[in-house]
């Protein structure tokens, strides 16, 4: 008989990045040299030390059974020690951070633990897909804070319609952004914190970008409002920053209730994170500064070369403060266009904007993954295109 998927996949659209992934290998498989600008996943090795602590954690045969739900209670101290170090947050181990399998794995996982069906939930588009798919997973209804230019990428929380303003239960936030490459300051992040006390909202503030900063830049936390931690968590990931995406291992921290909610989701349909990659994971939280400057320098390298590549093509884009993402205006202003053109013509892949929600339509995101000599590659085909 046919399976008949349930109704929640028909509202989802193709997963941006594997039709991407498709269309790349496509491309490749006509004998195309592609250059894949796409998927924002480090080109570089995870740094040595992490990789030796992996190893011995390996050998070890305690790490070889099932982990706890919530982390290690050395990983957690770990965390919360960076927290403390890096944003002067002061956070109980025990009760205010929940280790994950990658911070994609408790943004996904946060709808289920925290609203109820058909409530409304206000997450940034242009923006990461999954807040809102996972809030369609959960039953919810998805209600788009749109990010500009003029306003500098940040939302007008004074343009939310007083009646969704009022009747959702939850904010996705995302600084450094994740595609705009845009950041915000405490003074921002106080007036999020001032809305969602007023409309009773719980505050999940994505910070997988807030270690990647140039020109001096270091992002802030929002957890450093006041009173922040009534009512908000955050989700830090080791996958951008300490170049570990395939390790998959991230945490939550914040308002107690926030992280036990969504450990009591994980403790029902996920498990724990592998704990030798815990162990690992503690010595990168633990790196010294040189190594994530060295990191930081690599990509501010190539993002001058893209900025100075684009410009040189006629594109009016600006360099980022953080993150690896450079995000401009997509000639002709039909990003899917421009990207599938782009790609039959030249070999080099670039994100679409709409596929960050009609709010990113005009504009494309590069990705600065890649050694700088393909990148100056890339940049010399989008010149000649």
């Amino acid at each position: 008989m046919p399976i008949k998927p349930a109704h929640r996949l028909a509202m989802l659209p193709p997963y941006l990045f594997a039709d991407l992934d498709r269309k790349r290998k496509e491309a490749m498989a006509r004998g195309v040299d592609v250059i894949d600008l796409g998927i924002g996943d480090p080109d570089r090795p995870t740094p040595a030390a992490v990789v030796e602590a992996m190893v011995e954690a390996v050998r070890d045969p305690a790490t070889h059974r099932y982990p706890s739900y919530d982390g290690m209670p050395a990983f957690r101290r770990a965390a919360a020690d960076f927290m403390k170090r890096r944003f002067g947050v002061a956070l109980d181990p025990d009760t205010q951070i929940c280790a994950l399998i990658g911070s994609k794995e408790g943004i996904a996982h946060a709808p289920l633990a925290l609203i109820n069906p058909e409530d409304p939930v206000l997450y940034p588009s242009p923006g990461y897909p999954v807040y809102r798919v996972a809030t369609i997973f959960a039953g919810g209804t998805p209600i788009p804070m749109p990010l500009r230019a003029e306003n500098d990428w940040l939302p007008d929380f004074a343009a939310i319609p007083k009646s969704a303003a009022s009747r959702a239960t939850l904010m996705y936030l995302n600084y450094p952004n994740n595609p705009t490459g845009a950041t915000a300051d405490l003074a921002f992040f106080a007036r999020a914190v001032a809305f969602a006390r007023e409309h009773n909202h719980v505050l999940l503030h994505d910070a997988a970008y807030s270690e990647i900063g140039f020109d001096g830049y270091r992002a802030p936390s929002i957890l450093q409002t006041p009173g922040a931690l009534d009512l908000a968590a955050e989700f830090h990931s080791l996958s951008k920053t300490a170049n570990m995406t395939g390790w998959r291992i991230g945490f939550v921290a914040g308002c107690a209730d926030i992280v036990r909610a969504i450990g009591k989701v994980k403790t029902n349909i996920d498990s724990g994170a592998f704990e030798a990659v815990q162990r690992a994971a503690i010595t990168a939280l633990n790196l010294p500064d040189a190594v994530y400057r060295e990191i930081n320098e690599t990509y501010r390298e190539r993002r001058d070369v893209a900025i100075a590549g684009l410009r040189k093509a006629g594109i009016d884009a600006q360099p980022p403060r953080a993150t690896f993402y450079v995000w401009f205006p997509a000639p002709g202003g039909d990003s899917a266009k421009f990207a599938q053109d782009l790609l039959e013509r030249t070999g080099v892949v670039v994100t679409p904007g709409v596929g960050f929600g009609p709010e990113g339509e005009g504009y494309a995101r590069i990705a600065l993954c890649r050694e700088r000599a393909r990148l100056e590659e890339a940049m010399a085909r989008i010149a000649r295109a």
